[in-house]
């Protein structure tokens, strides 16, 4: 059974993340799968917009795997982000429309798929969260970078630093989806109904559109983008994901370390 379901509604390309019993949680190849079905549906001249949504009732996507993060070695480590965070910039720069159609959870690197689409319709049991901080992680597709500009810088650091979620209503008041949150069965109709208007619209208009406002949120964004890879490195490699890991799966309390001393002059 393949991990990435896709079929096609006249000019809109659907892709269902289909790992329900995981929560749909992202691996590496169903990041690449995600990543190429995006692509592909830009270079397809009768596709004029593409959908992402999760199989099930219960999550878009839950975030990373993390049994494929666990015990990674540094080298190995760089390579799964990098890889993951182009994919996600990708989607995010492609010439295509990307509407995310949040059906459940959509947590970590779920919800930093959400950031890199066009935006989100959303059902109104949804709810969002960067939960990475309390595993000792951090969110390395782009949450640090996507979440601040939308939001406000305020609210993203309460978000990653505490783990808290947002629900589908506090979504629409910050500003993260465009329209308030529907029934969960009116969630694809809906979501198709605003993709088939999106795709009655001049193509290139629309291409020039996401140009234009790719261009508007900062010239340095890829710059950011590959530091805030280098630190969700780290966070993989070091002592307190094996500790945050640990306790998520033993549902414990997780005991961090202490940081050292800062040897640094005030």
């Amino acid at each position: 059974m393949t991990d990435l379901k896709t079929y096609r509604e006249g000019r809109v390309q659907i892709l269902e993340i289909n790992r329900p019993d995981a929560l749909n949680a992202l691996n590496g190849q169903l990041i690449r799968d995600l990543r190429d079905g995006v692509l592909q549906a830009e270079h397809d001249p009768s596709v004029r917009v593409a959908v992402i949504t999760g199989v099930g009732e219960r999550a878009f996507s839950a975030g990373a795997d993390l049994d494929e993060l666990d015990g990674l070695d540094k080298s190995t480590a760089q390579k799964v982000m990098r890889e993951g965070q182009r994919a996600f910039r990708e989607i995010e720069t492609c010439g295509l429309p990307v509407i995310a159609a949040a059906n459940g959870l959509a947590l970590g690197g779920g919800f930093e798929l959400i950031l890199s689409c066009t935006f989100a319709v959303t059902a109104d049991r949804a709810s969002f969260g960067l939960p990475e901080a309390r595993l000792g992680l951090i969110p390395g597709y782009g949450g640090t970078q996507r979440l601040a500009p939308v939001i406000g810088a305020a609210s993203a650091a309460h978000l990653m630093l505490t783990g808290e979620r947002l629900s589908a209503q506090r979504a629409y008041d910050l500003g993260l989806t465009p329209l308030p949150p529907v029934p969960p069965e009116e969630l694809m109709p809906r979501t198709l109904e605003i993709a088939q208007a999106v795709a009655g619209a001049g193509p290139l208009a629309v291409r020039s559109i996401l140009t234009l406002l790719g261009r508007a949120d900062g010239v340095d964004r890829d710059e950011l983008l590959a530091a805030e890879t280098e630190a969700a490195v780290e966070a993989i490699v070091g002592n307190e994901s094996t500790e945050g890991i640990r306790a998520f799966r033993e549902r414990a309390k997780p005991d961090f370390p202490d940081l050292a001393p800062s040897t640094e002059e005030v």
